[in-house]
């Protein structure tokens, strides 16, 4: 008598068969017109399984009037909105064209600003630098100085292709001439490595400077215009045995909140041309006046006193 089949007999039967035809499936394509016939015949199933949610979405989309009125309308609203920020864009582009034309205009005769954005931000403890966008394709050369609304930045102390390097002003390898705007008095301010102080050594004790002068830049040296703030003073530390004064300084220009720089560039003097050039002052001519009648002994008087003659030397004669 034949035992019966058992259920997990059945169970692992149908797993090992199921897992003989993955395999064969996933390793040859004998399977391929199977898997066709079995995904037509499961197209009704498919259908059935669908037929709820369809039915939902075709209930739902059957909208009243009044709701698809609504729906006009709020997009109308926001078709407004929309409206007037661009007009407000348009506005806020057209005030960006005229700010960019103003510092594209020459700030002082012979003086042009260039825009230019910070790329690159390095401020180790002993070297103070950023690196811009802008390079010799643009006109930047070394030297050239850099910026901000503020006051003076710094300069380019390197220019390459697409890009150039700033020092900036408290670099502890820089140092710029300067002078006191309230008189006048000039002196160098110099980097100490630190954000946002500068040192001007050898002034003396009877300097005239006070917490708050402005200084401002020289124009010595030809790298920095003059005129351009550059700090403040803001320490001033004096001791009747030292010689010189010990003053500190806050420049005006904060790198650490600036995004784009301004270099500046001062045209060198065009040599005038013979069209447009004016005429220049000659020497004034005399005119030719009649001089007077000089008397002929007079005139060879004057010749003798004019050119010396050779006095004769006497010779000896013999004596007779």
């Amino acid at each position: 008598m034949v035992s019966p089949v058992t259920p997990l007999y059945r169970l692992l039967l149908l797993a090992v068969l199921s897992l003989a035809l993955m395999l064969v499936d996933y390793n040859s394509r004998l399977l391929a017109g199977a898997r066709a016939v079995g995904s037509v015949l499961n197209l009704p199933f498919h259908g059935l399984i669908s037929l709820p949610g369809a039915s939902r979405d075709w209930w739902a989309g059957r909208e009243s009037g009044e709701a698809l009125y609504e729906k006009y309308s709020a997009l109308l609203a926001k078709q407004a909105v929309l409206e007037a920020r661009l007009q407000r864009f348009d506005a806020l582009q057209a005030e960006n064209r005229r700010l960019s034309e103003l510092l594209a205009a020459p700030r002082r005769p012979g003086e042009r600003v260039q825009f230019a954005e910070i790329v690159d931000l390095g401020l180790a403890p002993f070297t103070h630098r950023v690196g811009l966008n802008r390079g010799v394709e643009a006109g930047v050369h070394l030297g050239q100085a850099v910026i901000l609304p503020e006051g003076v930045l710094g300069q380019v102390s390197a220019a390459g292709v697409g890009r150039s390097v700033v020092t900036l002003l408290t670099d502890p390898g820089h140092a710029i001439p300067v002078q006191i705007q309230r008189n006048g008095r000039r002196a160098i301010a110099r980097g100490l490595g630190v954000l946002g102080r500068l040192e001007l050594p050898f002034l003396s004790a009877q300097t005239d400077i006070k917490n708050g002068d402005v200084l401002v830049t020289s124009g010595l040296g030809g790298n920095f215009p003059p005129g351009y703030k550059v700090a403040r003073v803001s320490e001033i530390v004096t001791d009747n045995t030292a010689e010189f004064l010990a003053v500190r300084a806050t420049p005006f220009a904060d790198i650490r909140s600036a995004e784009h720089v301004l270099l500046l560039a001062v045209d060198a003097p065009a040599p005038p041309s013979e069209s447009t050039a004016p005429a220049t002052k000659s020497p004034p001519t005399v005119p030719a006046t009649k001089s007077p009648a000089v008397p002929a002994n007079s005139a060879a008087a004057a010749a003798e006193t004019a050119i010396p003659t050779k006095t004769p030397v006497p010779t000896e004669t013999p004596a007779q």
